[in-house]
């Protein structure tokens, strides 16, 4: 099968059963496109649509969206994790703006250089939004090309990957690039899935090698298991004499970057040492454990209802802080496990007397 009827098979497939529905097909544009990119990487369309609405509808341009407060970018970026993701977002807006007079760059190399956006992203937002031929290789994409030419070995080694990039740069066609970008994204998300491929409805399915030699469910090969480590944490749930939730914002980078979270200690008898709030440690009560798996360690979260030892004391050094109102919260980006803590704890209103 040659480069050119490779991508015409991908074409006539996609003409007749690709999507052309999503949101931000609606308006091609480089923000649209990068915006939706950014937001799809280890995320699923289906998740990704009413956010991807709800951040246009807040920043339809980039302009607005370098001018926003982070906390108000983080806000709405809650729930969909990997929040690096939001933070380089944010900051490549500022750089479009600054830097390209809010025209994003025209090449794939000049793209790169805008935080957050690899390769693959560069290739996607050029290719869509300007039919410039750029080929991309998102997770999506290496597996329909790992199987069709049968690529043995792991997707994230760079052997493997270089393979893969070669394989992608030749079927990207000069003609209709957009359409084959996305193209390639819906076949590998709609047909080549994970599990339970499709393969009697794919248009590439008769010169698929994996499929000739009944490799389907063993390529691309998976990442090597590793067992992950174990945190645990103690998150510190302490209200005021409203019902407001303290909680603080974390440094810029790291973990949960510049997100809002409980104060955690590792010791409730520590808690001043380590944070700098005196704590009632008679009174604290620990509520149901949780677990929140991060991409290498797990981390084990027991909260725990605290009381100050006086209303007053509330310092934490070099950390903004911020009483959370339940009824009424604030716009500000939360740690995942925060929100979801949040959402079960009483409203003042709901709390009985006494």
């Amino acid at each position: 099968m040659t480069p050119e009827q490779f991508a015409n098979a991908v074409l006539d497939w996609f003409d007749l059963h690709g999507r052309h529905d999503l949101p931000w097909q609606a308006n091609k544009t480089a923000y649209h496109t990068w915006i939706s990119e950014i937001m799809l990487q280890q995320t699923q369309v289906a998740t990704v649509i009413p956010y991807f609405q709800r951040f246009i509808e807040r920043f339809p341009d980039v302009y607005s969206l370098a001018e926003a407060e982070q906390d108000e970018v983080l806000h709405l970026w809650t729930g969909l994790g990997y929040y690096a993701r939001a933070r380089n977002l944010h900051k490549a807006a500022k750089t479009v703006v600054s830097d390209y007079d809010g025209e994003f760059p025209q090449s794939v190399e000049e793209l790169e250089t805008l935080p957050g956006i690899g390769r693959s992203t560069a290739g996607a937002v050029l290719s869509i939004s300007t039919g410039k031929r750029a080929a991309i290789l998102d997770g999506n994409v290496k597996r329909v090309l790992a199987r069709f030419y049968a690529v043995e070995g792991w997707p994230g080694t760079t052997a493997v990957q270089k393979e893969l990039w070669a394989c992608a740069e030749q079927n990207t066609p000069y003609e209709r690039v957009g359409d084959y970008t996305q193209a390639m994204m819906d076949l590998g998300a709609t047909l080549c899935t994970r599990s339970k491929p499709s393969c009697l409805l794919c248009p590439l399915q008769q010169h698929c090698g994996a499929f000739a030699k009944g490799m389907t469910d063993k390529l691309p090969a998976p990442r090597p298991k590793k067992t992950l480590p174990e945190k645990q944490t103690l998150m510190l749930i302490i209200r005021n004499e409203d019902g407001e939730v303290l909680l603080y914002q974390r440094p810029p980078s790291g973990l949960w970057g510049g997100l809002w979270s409980f104060p955690q200690v590792q010791d409730l008898r520590d808690s001043h040492r380590e944070t700098g709030l005196e704590i009632d440690t008679d009174s604290a009560e620990a509520l149901t454990p949780l677990r929140h798996t991060f991409s290498h360690f797990h981390l084990d979260i027991t909260p725990v209802l605290a009381r100050l030892k006086s209303p007053t004391d509330c310092v934490m050094e070099g950390a903004p802080l911020l009483w959370y109102n339940l009824e009424q919260p604030q716009s500000v980006g939360l740690a995942a496990p925060v929100k979801k803590l949040l959402q079960k704890l009483p409203t003042p209103a709901q709390t009985p007397a006494g």
